[in-house]
């Protein structure tokens, strides 16, 4: 198996110092001319200049040679590591003889990829449904919702994130779909606070709601965790009041909370579950939805009701599958355990260490969420740990709480690289802060 090793502290592109500068200056002008000038500035604010050259195991590198230790993963993309060697060489075996594939037909790699995302689920999960990405997944899960149900409203949590297509962002925070006048219809989108079965159930009583999704542990919102009992209650209130459940896994899925879906760590079978992000490997973009047989209804009555070209690309389809072989490996299983086992034992130090700035340490296996005693202290935080050589980064919906996100494959000394930067990280960060 192959785990991450520590490395040089630099690489840098060729040329001198000065040429490497110019060189990152000019793409750092054309992404604010050409690209997002407000996500580009954003980030030179908070004295994150990043722009990525080299990347390896769980290591960036900037244009400049700055080696950065990724533990923001980008949501999970690289739970297994960018650039993983045995997903590239998967990748470069399928170019042999695979492509994108035709989305009208049925599909060598499609149809392997499908049967063992369905051997691999919570029973009842018996079609899988091919999405470009995890926003257009989640649409085909709702979409799926209201066919199964012939009801139109969805509930989702206060604070939630689901990607930025078109139901999807409607089901998210209004700082995603006000701008774009895509909060969706008063009545069709109903949103309840997190751990709250009162008002779950609430929004369930009238019998009108086709589907319930829920992150089982809402990322954009730092991770915070659900109470026990909370989602098997969600569960049971879908079941009594005729909605379905949808089990959001695009970050918190493929193995990162010690199972190899979130659900399963809290007993809950849903009735679809989405999955992307991790399951390209970082290298071919691709989602899932897996359904039951009630929410997949619609393929058996009009198996065209939705179409995507690149939904389930054929060497997507082939690197997916090697990354559920990977992460259900004994050994990956096992060094997720020892790791986070590892984590939350180190993290307890910091925390006692840090003066009651580092408030509360959220985790679920590698899935971690740090949070400060300042509305915006894991925005300093992520800034320190960015000077001293760490990329993580603060929950957008609540940047008091610090996305920590250690790769499945992260081996001790690594780790232990992490923690020291953190450690001294989280002391730099609270003297910055003004009084």
């Amino acid at each position: 198996m192959m785990l991450e090793t520590s490395m040089a502290n630099s690489v840098a592109a060729p040329g001198s110092a000065i040429e490497r500068s110019a060189r990152k200056q000019d793409i750092l002008d054309k992404s604010i001319q050409y690209w997002n000038p407000g996500k580009t500035r954003f980030w030179q604010s908070v004295g994150i200049d990043l722009v990525i050259g080299k990347r390896e195991g769980y290591c960036l590198y900037d244009m400049d040679g700055k080696r950065l230790i990724d533990v923001h993963l980008n949501g999970g993309t690289y739970n297994l590591g960018h650039r993983n060697p045995e997903l590239v060489q998967t990748l470069a075996d399928a170019l042999r003889e695979f492509d994108i594939g035709n989305h009208h037909f049925p599909s060598i790699a499609r149809a392997e990829l499908a049967e063992k995302l369905v051997r691999y689920s919570p029973d009842g999960l018996d079609h899988v449904i091919y999405a470009s990405g995890g926003g257009e997944a989640i649409d085909i899960a709702l979409k799926s919702a209201r066919y199964a149900t012939g009801k139109r409203k969805i509930v989702s949590l206060e604070k939630c994130y689901h990607g930025h297509t078109g139901l999807a962002v409607a089901t998210g925070d209004p700082r995603f779909s006000q701008m774009f006048l895509s909060e969706g219809r008063a009545d069709d989108f109903v949103k309840v606070p997190f751990n709250d079965l009162t008002a779950m159930e609430a929004a369930l009583a009238s019998g009108d709601v086709a589907a319930v999704i829920i992150e089982s542990i809402p990322a954009t919102y730092g991770f915070p965790l659900p109470q026990p009992g909370y989602l098997q209650g969600v569960r049971e209130l879908c079941t009594r009041h005729g909605a379905l459940y949808v089990a959001d896994e695009v970050q918190t899925g493929l193995g990162r909370t010690g199972s190899l879906w979130c659900v399963d760590t809290y007993g809950v079978t849903p009735d679809l579950l989405v999955t992307s992000k991790g399951l390209s490997g970082g290298l071919y973009p691709i989602g899932a939805v897996l359904v039951n047989a009630r929410a997949g209804g619609w393929m058996d009555e009009d198996g065209f009701g939705h179409m995507s070209t690149f939904g389930g690309a054929e060497l997507g389809c082939r690197v997916a599958s090697a990354v559920l072989d990977i992460s259900m490996r004994p050994e990956v299983v096992e060094n997720v355990r020892r790791m986070s086992t590892y984590f939350n034992e180190q993290l307890q130090g910091i925390q006692a260490e840090s003066g009651g700035f580092l408030t509360e340490i959220r985790q679920a296996g590698l899935v971690m969420g740090l949070g400060f005693d300042h509305p915006q202290g894991a925005v300093f935080v992520s800034s320190a740990l960015y000077r001293n050589g760490v990329w993580a980064i603060f929950s957008s919906l609540d940047p008091r709480v610090l996305q920590f996100k250690p790769g499945m494959l992260i081996d001790q000394p690594l780790a232990d690289e992490v923690l020291d930067i953190l450690r001294r990280s989280v002391h730099e960060a609270k003297a910055a802060i003004p009084v």
